[in-house]
Formats: structure tokens, sequence, C-alpha cells
């Protein structure tokens, strides 16, 4: 298995990953990791393979080769629920919740113990995390806000106790004071030890809450490194990002 320089095993490891939709060659040769406690920021303007390179990871994307492990397992071919089990959640940029369940609902049904039988994260937690949701509990979810719903997608998430938390476009649409709200759980997450992927159009703020970041363009990396080495740089994100 591999492991990043601080010595932590590889949560997730991908080498070599190519990705297709039809004819469509999104993916050409990317190698991304995941470090266990580890947060990686994943950067790149739209359409440049982000979406679709948290979706091979997690066996969404049928058209696809490389070779991939979850946890020390090889999940190249693998199903969706497989990476699950194994200790990943996904918050989709659609964030996906059921609208016609409840707050509570939407938290009770995803409630289970985590891939090592741990279960820190409950009911309790999340409410006490967004005490938003603690407010409108037999709200449906047609009944939130966008911001209301962000926050339910990642209290979902929380209540499998995952090993890593995937968010793909984190605070997408959302109300400046949302936005903030979302980083701090997403800081609070990071503090609690678990991992996260965070795909984000700020990448000001990816870099105060990223260990690490990779960039993304045409389907392949273009730059990675540490947070702090690439903010000291900022001029090359600038560039590839085209802010």
């Amino acid at each position: 298995m591999m492991a990043d320089p601080s010595g932590r095993p590889d949560l997730i490891a991908a080498t070599g990953v190519h990705a297709w939709y039809g004819s469509s060659h999104v993916l050409r040769g990317i190698d991304f990791r995941v470090g266990r406690g580890e947060t990686v920021g994943l950067l790149g303007r739209n359409g440049m393979g982000k979406s679709t390179l948290l979706r091979t990871l997690l066996g969404h994307v049928r058209q696809r080769e490389g070779i991939i492990h979850v946890a020390g397992r090889d999940l190249s071919r693998g199903q969706p629920h497989e990476v699950a089990r194994l200790g990943v959640a996904y918050v989709p940029e659609g964030r996906g919740i059921f609208p016609n369940l409840s707050v509570r609902e939407n938290l009770i049904m995803a409630a289970r113990a985590g891939a090592d039988g741990r279960r820190d994260w409950d009911e309790a937690r999340v409410l006490d995390l967004f005490p938003r949701l603690a407010e409108r509990l037999t709200h449906g979810g047609q009944q939130l806000s966008g911001g209301e719903q962000q926050m339910l997608s990642i209290g979902r998430a929380l209540m499998t106790n995952p090993d890593c938390l995937v968010l793909d476009e984190a605070t997408e649409g959302l109300a400046p004071r949302i936005v903030r709200e979302i980083w701090r759980v997403i800081a609070t997450v990071r503090a609690s030890g678990i991992a996260a992927v965070v795909v984000d159009r700020n990448y000001r703020a990816v870099l105060d809450h990223a260990d690490r970041v990779v960039v993304l363009e045409k389907g392949q990396v273009v730059a990675e490194g540490r947070s702090a080495e690439l903010a000291a740089g900022a001029g090359v994100l600038d560039r590839l990002l085209g802010v």
C-alpha cells in the first residue's frame, strides 16, 4: 500500500486512471491518493474532470481503466456500495437528499457503524454540528433551503461514520453566511480525524482547509503539492484556474 510523506497509509490510492463517457475520453492517466486523516483539495476549471474523477473513484463511472485501492482493497472494478462499505461517504453536487422524507428520516436512514465499528457520529452529534437542522427535524427535504439541504447532505454522510468524506462543489450556489457555516463544518470534520476530498470554486478557501491540493486540466494532473507551498505561488493557480 502507498503512504503519504507523513507515513500515513493511503485510504484511497489510484494509479493510471482513465475514464470515458461514451466516446469522450475525460480522465487521462490520473494518479491520485488520500491519506488517512488527510484533507485533499481538488481544483480545476469547469469541465476539467473533477466530478468525473470523484465518481470514478467511487465506482459510479463504468467506462474506466486503472488501479484503484480503497482501504487496501483492490476496487478497480468495484461498485459504489463496496466503496461506501469501506468508509467513503459521498456528498454529491446535487446534494441527493430524499425530498419526501423529513430531516430526521433522512438522517436515521443513513445511520450505521463505520467500517471499524465506530459510532462516533449519531443524530445528537450531527444536530449539535448543525443547530439549524435541529430546528427543522420534521420538515420535509423539499421544504429546506439550498443551504439547509447541503447541511443535511453532509450530516447524512457523517451518520455513516465515514473514514473519508467526499464533497463535490461544497458551497456552490449558497449564500455567503451559509458558505461560512459549511467551511466551519469542514474544519470541524478535518479536526475530528476524518479524511476528506473537497471540490470548490473558491481555491483560496480550499487552500485554507486542505493539507494538500491537486489541480486538474483536461483530465490530467497539472499541479500538486502542499497547500502552503501552492498558496505561496498563488500566481500559478490564478493561471491554471483562470481567475
